[in-house]
């Protein structure tokens, strides 16, 4: 999902014919502020803040309560422990504690110099590409937790005091969909993500979210695509590399030798998958290679088929 924030270029909307409708302590401050203040403004305007790593609710590490609680739904990845474990140690052994600040809740001062040296150290010392790859997903995600800890709400991201869960109201969405929030570890617990509304209101089941380079997660996604098959996976991307498909070619049963009958008697129970790459213009091209590599894998060819919107060249002006 390409939203709107910072560098992102698109926010979209889904209609469907009326059919197919969707029936230790944490140290913070705050300026003082009027209750018309924007909610946005929230995300830039955190003070620095100490990790409740040692906060005994955790015991240290995080439970898959926590971890599901932000949204996930896959068990607590093992190389996430690890970072935190890491963050943790090298706490202990400089005695001085983990300080988070700004939007995403990165590590600053002198703890910050500490730990990017041996992080990197470490990333040099992975040989194998895909492992470099899942530990840099990792070390993003286990920060993101730490800075997040008794600051953000866990279901709407956004700090404690602007929490907006009363103001959303959970519907069902229609049985034949299934979206995959496939997120970019940096838009991870970004208090001005919106993707995060999709499993809000139609539920985990319905909306899930997919962490990109956590392979519990990708694992889970692509289990689902196997079992639904590859008609029935769509991605929302403007991939110009083939002909563009709108939403109601998803909803077709096409008779063309590249796309299967979406109602064949193998899978005419199983959902139409549709991927939302959420994600900068340039993060989302390398997550979207790595869909089209995984599935030559899976389906021993990587046109993975696409879903482009039409929204006209004033879609930004019209936003603002």
């Amino acid at each position: 999902m390409l939203s709107s924030a910072g560098n992102r270029v698109l926010t979209f909307t889904f209609q469907f014919s009326p059919s197919l409708k969707f029936s230790a302590k944490t140290h913070k401050e705050f300026r003082p502020r009027s209750h018309n203040s924007s909610i946005m403004n929230s995300a830039f305007r955190s003070s620095p803040r100490e990790a409740q790593v040692n906060d005994a609710r955790f015991g240290g590490t995080i439970t898959l309560e926590e971890w599901q609680g932000w949204g996930c739904v896959s068990p607590v990845p093992p190389m996430v422990t690890e970072v935190i474990q890491d963050l943790k140690l090298l706490e202990n052994n400089i005695d001085a504690h983990m300080v988070f600040g700004g939007n995403g809740g990165k590590l600053q001062g002198d703890f910050k110099i500490q730990e990017d040296k041996k992080h990197r150290a470490k990333y040099q010392a992975l040989g194998d590409s895909e492992k470099k790859f899942q530990f840099f997903s990792a070390r993003q995600i286990a920060c993101r937790l730490l800075g997040s800890r008794g600051y953000l709400c866990q279901k709407c991201w956004l700090p404690m005091e602007d929490c907006m869960c009363s103001n959303i109201k959970p519907c069902s969405l229609w049985h034949g969909i299934r979206f995959w929030l496939y997120m970019h570890p940096k838009d991870f617990l970004r208090q001005n993500n919106t993707g995060k509304l999709l499993w809000q209101l139609f539920g985990v089941q319905a909306a899930t979210l997919c962490l990109y380079g956590i392979s519990e997660d990708e694992k889970i996604m692509w289990n689902a695509f196997k079992d639904a098959g590859k008609a029935k996976v769509w991605c929302l991307y403007p991939n110009q590399n083939i002909v563009p498909r709108t939403v109601q070619d998803a909803f077709s049963c096409q008779s063309s030798a590249d796309l299967e009958c979406t109602l064949s008697s193998t899978t005419r129970d199983r959902p139409l998958n549709f991927v939302l790459i959420d994600g900068t213009w340039s993060n989302s091209a390398a997550m979207f290679r790595r869909l089209k590599e995984r599935a030559k894998l899976v389906w021993g060819e990587e046109d993975l088929p696409c879903i482009s919107l039409a929204a006209g060249a004033s879609a930004m002006h019209k936003l603002r």
